[in-house]
Order: structure tokens, then C-alpha cells, then sequence
């Protein structure tokens, strides 16, 4: 496995064999199941397998968690030496930004609702750090999470504008055994808090019920979810969501298909969830 913080060792490993297959996972680090299943498949996938671990400033607010998001270079080296990862970009802050950068990415509608609306800076910085990784790496698919679903349609949104040369393969999400969504965040979570965010899942999940069950109101879906999350003591409602799954606006009538997301507080920790619902079909 070869690890380096220098884009032109990258360009140089990435083309060495101009006819191989390479899969990339972009991260942030303090890698959990969820980020190597995104390895696996990859791996699945591909010839050649690069993953980066970088924590992009610019996707922070100032009131945000950016000086301790959890961090461990070693151990996620160990981690991806073991599931057969032949590359690791780890660049520092000089490399993505040097002296002088001034150019952004927008992705204008789909960065609004939702997370754009509680954390109106990170999309741009989501977008910006995206599209130099993918322009360094050149990779032929790059993989993501749906865990990070307004991420992933932001993205995919910026591949087709901007005419990136891959495919944007997204995955399930990664969960604990008792539902709770994969997280670099849940480390930080006390026992009580741990045990309280299950209730994430578990009112997405009801929600999913009422839809098979045949309720297609969006907002008695949205009175479900939010009655269920408020009923946790530790919990802290940002925003529930019952969205189109393209352009994430609130829909009042679910047609056949719904983004039912969340973000909510456990203290100063901020989780998301969302499940995708289609109509069942025969």
C-alpha cells in the first residue's frame, strides 16, 4: 500500500497502467465499517483501489467541530493495509489550498434545503474539495455513502454539470446492529446519548411502515417522525424531512418515491439518517 501526501506521486501511481480500473473513496478519517464497506466494493469493482483521508476545513462553519473531529492516521492506515487498499492520499491543508486559492464550486438548488439550511458555508466546501480530489485521482468510479444523501445528490448533480469522467456509485448505509447509522461522530456520544440516538433509526423506520401502510400524507409523515424523535429526552430536533429524492423539496403528497431525512442534536453532537422509500413494486 503506498501512502502519500503529494498529488503528483498520485497522477504518477494513477497512470503507471493507463488500462486498469481504479475506484476511490474519498474520507475524512477515523474509519469505521461503513467506510470499508465503501473499500470493499471498490475493491469489488476495480483493478486498483485509492481511498483519501483528509478533513476539509472549508466544509466546517467556525461553530462547528472541526478542531476535534476525531482523528487517527495510523489506525486507518492499519485498517485500509488490511482490506487491500493500493493508494492513500493523505494531503495537508498547503496542498488542497495553497497561498492564494480563490476558486469555488456551486451547486446552486439542491445545496439549499435541508443541511445546506442548517450549515449554509458546507456544501461549497463539500463541492470544491470533491472536484479536486476527483480532478487528482481521475478515478473510473468514485463511491459513497447514502447515509450523506444530500452529499451524494449534490454530487451527483456536480458530475453531470461539470462532465467528470466517472461513475458516482452509491452505497447503503452502514449501521450498528441496533440501527444506529455509522458515524466517525458517535465516538464522541456518551453512553446515555449512544443509547438515545437509536431513536434516529427507529422513527425513520416507522415512518417507512406508514408508507407501506399506504399514508402518502407528507406531513402527517413529518408529525411521525417528529412526535417520535421529541418523546427522547436528550434529543434536539434540527429538521425531519419528507422530500423528493431529486430536487429535495418538501413534497405534500408522496407520489412514488420519498427522501424521509434528519438531522438532530445529542448535546453539541449532530447526527444525520434518511431512508429512501420507492413504491413496492409487483
Amino acid at each position: 500500500m503506498q501512502v502519500t501526501p503529494k498529488i503528483k506521486v498520485v497522477r504518477r501511481l494513477r497512470w503507471a497502467d493507463p488500462t486498469l480500473s481504479w475506484g476511490f473513496v474519498p474520507t475524512m478519517g477515523y474509519l469505521h465499517a461503513g467506510h470499508l464497506s465503501l473499500v470493499e466494493r471498490a475493491r469489488a469493482d476495480n483493478d486498483r483501489v485509492a481511498v483519501s483521508i483528509y478533513v476539509n476545513p472549508t466544509q466546517f462553519a467556525p461553530t462547528e467541530d472541526l478542531s476535534t473531529y476525531p482523528r487517527n492516521m495510523e489506525r486507518d492506515l492499519a485498517l485500509l493495509r488490511e482490506v487491500g487498499v493500493d493508494l492513500v492520499f493523505t494531503p495537508d491543508n498547503d496542498v488542497m489550498y495553497p497561498p492564494g486559492f480563490q476558486t469555488s464550486v456551486s451547486v446552486n438548488d439542491v445545496s439549499q434545503p435541508l443541511e445546506g439550511a442548517s450549515r449554509p458555508t458546507h456544501f461549497a466546501g463539500v463541492t470544491v474539495v470533491v472536484a479536486k480530489l476527483f480532478n487528482i485521482m481521475q478515478p473510473t468510479r468514485a463511491y459513497f455513502g447514502q447515509k450523506d444523501a444530500q452529499q451524494v445528490i449534490v454530487l451527483q448533480r456536480m458530475v453531470r454539470d461539470l462532465n467528470f469522467n466517472l461513475d458516482l456509485v452509491v452505497c447503503p448505509t452502514g449501521r450498528e446492529p441496533d440501527g444506529l447509522a455509522m458515524s466517525s461522530r458517535n465516538v464522541h456520544l456518551s453512553p446515555e446519548q449512544r443509547s438515545a440516538a437509536t431513536v434516529l433509526s427507529r422513527c425513520l423506520r416507522e415512518a417507512v411502515v406508514m408508507l407501506h401502510a399506504g399514508e402518502r400524507d407528507g406531513n402527517a409523515l413529518r408529525a411521525l417522525m417528529r412526535d417520535t424523535i421529541v418523546a427522547e429526552p436528550l434529543a434536539t430536533i434540527d429538521y425531519v424531512s419528507v422530500a423528493d429524492p431529486e430536487t429535495l423539496q418538501e413534497v405534500e403528497q408522496v407520489t412514488d418515491r420519498a427522501l424521509l431525512s434528519l438531522a438532530v442534536f445529542f448535546g453539541r453532537i449532530r447526527l444525520i439518517d434518511n431512508m429512501l422509500w420507492l413504491t413496492p413494486t409487483n
